[in-house]
């Protein structure tokens, strides 16, 4: 019996009397899984035990069930010996516990040689589940994990099948809130890019068809912490379950465990609420800013970053002009993108050299640094650590760095190649230039960018069986951002993938923010911030005001519709605000200085989405954890002209999580409302062709 902060998960062993020995043909069960009290009466994963053309084993609701006992219905665990011979018949050899809060239960085949030990772990103040499995050659022979999932979980549902909720998409329409319906059959997802990719997050949640997405309705969600190669299935079993699996994917399609190794799965957060998919996005916002922390505490600054104003054209001059504009607006950080660096005229040179031009910055670079802090900003630089030029001085020095296929031709991807990170000799590479960069000079903000996958993915002189690429780059990866947090404590770390194609609890637990996309397109950036909530918390977000026009949605928006979008996240601004005329700068200001009043409620406090992008007003409330504040950012969605269905009546988003018998107060206009009122009738908004967007923020009275 494992608990949370206010759920309960119960395991039980199953197939008890299968196989011929004490132990044989044993596997953990789920019993319950939901509210403290779930526990309290029968299983509704219970079952009749009696099966027809299958095995006790294929029906079961099993944790972890490896193929050779579970036949037919998907293993999450096959093993193969040197012969070919796969399977595994285990033995159940042992549980420790601690107290709810720990489990790990031990299963061995000695024939084999293998010993799995699958571990559960309930995090503090959260109600989220850790699941994870370790797997140990104990004989003499090596053994090839063909498929080596993190666990599995299962839910019940009814006669109308499960309501399978993921984030889809592609580069600039990322975490697109996508449903699918299953009633019978597998669905699945996943990636094979070396990073959790565009088309998918490595995130799912469950809920029986037959109830509504929000309300009551209990409601399952997963999130595998894996930055590389990953898949989620879920299958609707015949007996009035779904069965979800997940875990990574081998570059190579097996790992090889030489005898005396142990590989260890990567962890499966798993997450339960009783109040629908709103209700389990505050279960992951809670666990997030666990993931941050003393850093949550750290003020997410508001950022000015030149991409978009200068592109590679990178200057001492024009920069310092952007500081300039920037700092009047109340800026606080300004971060050089991409083209500080020699060579990088265009995408075609420069990756790897990791050098302030001279050119760019003739009077020097620490010089400029100094400038720009001067105006009270701090400053942050942009580098893309996995990538190289192959016009590079760092490529022609270490060809045999890069991931390529003895040969085989090696294709460029945005001109340019991949670091096999897996090397110790790449990732001391990584970090001395890392910690030069930072020890040199005055910079408090990085922003990690990558902007390729793998595609020849091999590594010269090593048998591709015989090497685990994928993990070993993740592996990489992981120390390097671990030793930034050690090494360099003071530094800010943004997360990007050629937009949010690395996102996972892995990269989120040491980075303080990431980039959902490169679109920031107003509506389209509503959309994408609107699936990125779902999973993800708003302290994370980093969230761009640009003039950058739409690309599946093209509707014009104002800027204050922009800022509105940005105010839910950690602010940026991203457009060329050199040419912005007095009035722009001075409703940016005007946003900034609100930002500022509302951030630490932003990042800190409780989400509630009011309705979605695709209604003609949609919302998010940000409520603080005492109830005593609330920030409402608020949007016409609708028709260009803003105007409401009926003429003369204000649109409406009716509030969630009040205290009916509370007073509210706008700070802004002093109006007041009974909470019974604005989670009835709901907070007007009168919504014009001008005036498109707006934050209320209201106090308690």
């Amino acid at each position: 019996m494992l608990r949370t902060e206010n759920t309960v998960y119960a395991v039980a062993l199953g197939g008890e009397g299968d196989g011929d020995g004490p132990g044989c043909g044993q596997w953990p069960e789920l019993s319950a899984w939901g509210p403290r009290g779930a526990e309290e009466g029968p299983s509704p994963l219970d079952w009749s035990r009696r099966t027809h053309f299958l095995t006790p084993a294929d029906a079961a609701p099993a944790e972890y069930i490896p193929h050779g006992l579970r036949p037919f219905t998907g293993a999450d665990l096959v093993v193969a010996r040197p012969d070919g011979e796969r399977g595994v018949w285990w033995r159940f050899a042992g549980a420790e516990q601690d107290g709810d809060r720990s489990l790990a239960l031990t299963f061995l085949d000695e024939r084999l040689g293998l010993r799995v030990v699958l571990r559960y772990e309930s995090v503090p103040l959260t109600d989220v589940l850790l699941r994870w499995t370790e797997l140990s050659c104990t004989g003499a022979e090596p053994l090839r994990l063909e498929r080596l999932d993190s666990a599995a979980v299962n839910v019940p549902v009814g006669d109308a099948g499960a309501r399978l909720t993921c984030l889809s998409g592609q580069w600039s329409q990322e975490f697109t809130r996508t449903r699918t319906d299953l009633r019978r059959g597998r669905f699945e997802i996943g990636s094979t890019q070396g990073v959790p990719g565009h088309a998918y997050a490595p995130w799912l949640a469950v809920q029986d068809a037959a109830r509504p997405e929000e309300g009551d309705t209990p409601t399952y969600g997963i999130a595998l912490a894996w930055p590389g190669n990953w898949r989620i299935s879920a299958d609707a079993e015949p007996s009035g379950a779904v069965r979800v699996r997940a875990g990574r994917v081998p570059h190579e399609g097996a790992v090889l465990l030489r005898p005396g190794q142990t590989v260890t799965t990567p962890r499966l957060a798993c997450a339960f609420s009783a109040e629908g998919l709103g209700g389990l996005s505050r279960v992951w916002h809670r666990y997030e800013r666990h993931l941050s922390g003393d850093r949550l505490h750290r003020t997410r600054k508001v950022l000015y970053n030149s991409w978009e104003a200068t592109s590679f054209a990178v200057d001492a001059g024009s920069q310092l002009e952007l500081a300039r504009t920037a700092a009047d607006m109340g800026v606080e950080l300004f971060v050089v993108d991409d083209g500080w660096f020699p060579g990088r005229d265009d995408d075609t040179g420069g990756l790897g050299d990791w050098y302030p031009d001279p050119a760019a910055f003739p009077g020097g670079f620490d010089a400029f640094v100094e400038d720009v802090r001067a105006l009270g900003l701090d400053f942050g630089l942009w580098v893309e650590p996995e990538a190289v030029s192959p016009r590079s001085r760092l490529y022609a020095e270490h060809p045999e760095w890069v991931y390529r296929v003895e040969g085989r031709p090696s294709r460029l991807v945005r001109n340019q190649l991949l670091l096999d990170l897996g090397r110790e000799d790449v990732q001391e590479f990584v970090l001395s230039t890392l910690d030069r960069l930072l020890d040199e000079h005055a910079v408090s903000y990085l922003k990690w960018d990558m902007n390729r996958p793998p595609t020849e993915r091999g590594r010269p002189g090593v048998r591709p069986d015989e090497v685990d690429l994928d993990a070993e780059h993740v592996a990489g990866y992981l120390r390097v951002l671990d030793h930034l947090r050690q090494r360099h404590p003071h530094v800010t770390v943004e997360g990007c993938a050629g937009g949010g194609g690395r996102i996972e609890h892995a990269t989120l637990a040491r980075t303080d923010v990431v980039w959902p996309s490169d679109n920031t397109a107003p509506m389209d950036r509503l959309a994408i911030q609107y699936g990125y909530l779902h999973a993800h918390a708003p302290h994370t977000m980093s969230a761009w005001v640009t003039d950058s026009p739409g690309l599946f949605d093209p509707r014009p928006r104002s800027l204050d519709f922009r800022f509105a979008s940005a105010v839910s996240g950690v602010l940026g601004i991203g457009a060329d605000i050199r040419r912005w005329p007095a009035g722009r700068r001075a409703t940016a200001a005007r946003w900034i200085a609100r930002y500022k009043d509302v951030r630490e409620l932003v990042h800190h406090g409780e989400v509630h989405l009011l309705g979605t992008p695709g209604d003609p007003s949609y919302g998010i409330q940000h409520t603080a954890r005492d109830g005593g504040r609330l920030a409402v950012v608020a949007f016409s969605t609708g028709p260009l002209d803003g105007a409401p269905l009926v003429p003369g009546r204000a649109a409406r988003l009716r509030l969630r999580g009040l205290d009916p018998l509370a007073r509210y107060r706008d700070e802004s206009s002093g109006q007041e409302y009974s909470g019974a009122y604005l989670r009835h009738t709901g907070l007007p908004f009168a919504w014009s062709a001008e005036h498109d967007a707006a934050l209320v923020v209201l106090a308690r009275c």
